[in-house]
């Protein structure tokens, strides 16, 4: 068994060669550097140059063009899809819309045409369409799964939908796996805690995503997660941290914005109303930084 071998089959990546774009982004960043710490080879494929980026190799272009994608592919084992425009607003709707999906595409087909094993997407919260429909419909139930109904009305959650039908495509056509994660809002601790202070003013507006997050660090982690279990297929998991951005217990918030929505299961505390149970029993991801919130009696 050579070197190569003995490290994919522990499912390490120290050594090994991954892939990351849009690594200049609010995820990407984060796991670039925490790839590096676990010992990765990192490439970077991103639009813009930032000199604090440190990584093995870096390329500057656009994940909508061949000719950058297969450039960063070079001797690549392993990939993490990051680029995007990453709200409905970051764009006109055709440039989100196009920009996301041909990525994708762009990304994933060359990766699997090559031979890579293994990719890990960001999709979104979003594919299920909810949280950005202009019509401000409610989830049909909670917590929010894998298999929710979905209820699309802007181009960038159809994108993400979009995304993950490419996931399912590439892995038929190829046989690459994909791992792709529905992030809720990810980002640091402070910014976290500075939205759940507007949670505290105003709950009503977080209905939609169950008042979820994530943490950056542990979006890096899912996603070291993603490229290292031992699975196959397309996959897609929500993933969150297991409590709420919000300083109230979950029932009652429920009870106040979503009074009507079917609950298939109980909420105790600020428990986030979101079924995590594939990304843990599959991926066995266990988000490590939680806001830490005093809970307060809820006035409605």
């Amino acid at each position: 068994m050579s070197s190569r071998e003995g490290k994919q089959k522990a499912g390490g990546l120290a050594g090994r060669r991954v892939l990351v774009t849009g690594a200049t982004g609010r995820i990407g960043s984060v796991t670039t550097r925490h790839l590096n710490d676990l010992g990765a080879l990192v490439t970077t494929l991103s639009i813009v140059e930032d000199p604090a980026l440190k990584a093995d190799r870096v390329v500057i272009g656009d994940t909508r063009s061949e000719d950058d994608v297969a450039t960063a592919l070079e001797d690549v084992e392993l990939v993490v899809h990051l680029a995007a425009l990453a709200h409905r607003d970051a764009g006109t709707p055709y440039d989100v819309y196009t920009g996301n999906v041909i990525s994708t595409f762009n990304v994933l087909a060359q990766a699997g045409a090559r031979g890579i094993k293994r990719a890990v997407v960001a999709s979104s919260i979003n594919a299920y369409g909810v949280p950005m429909n202009p019509q401000e419909p409610l989830p049909a139930y909670f917590p929010l799964d894998e298999n929710i109904p979905s209820d699309v009305a802007d181009w960038y959650s159809l994108s993400k939908q979009n995304d993950e039908n490419t996931a399912r495509m590439a892995w038929r056509q190829w046989g690459i796996d994909v791992v792709s994660f529905r992030f809720p809002h990810v980002n640091s601790a402070d910014v976290l805690l500075r939205q759940a202070e507007r949670m505290r003013e105003n709950p009503a507006p977080g209905v939609r995503e169950g008042w979820s997050y994530l943490d950056t660090r542990d979006a890096a982690y899912a996603i070291e997660l993603g490229l290292t279990a031992t699975l196959s297929g397309a996959h897609k998991f929500f993933v969150a941290a297991p409590t709420t951005n919000a300083p109230y217990e979950t029932e009652a918030l429920l009870d106040a914005f979503a009074p009507g929505v079917p609950r298939l299961r109980r909420f105790p505390g600020r428990t986030v109303p979101i079924d995590l149970t594939a990304v843990r029993t599959v991926l066995g991801f266990q988000a490590r930084y939680e806001l830490e919130l005093t809970t307060d009696r809820l006035e409605t």
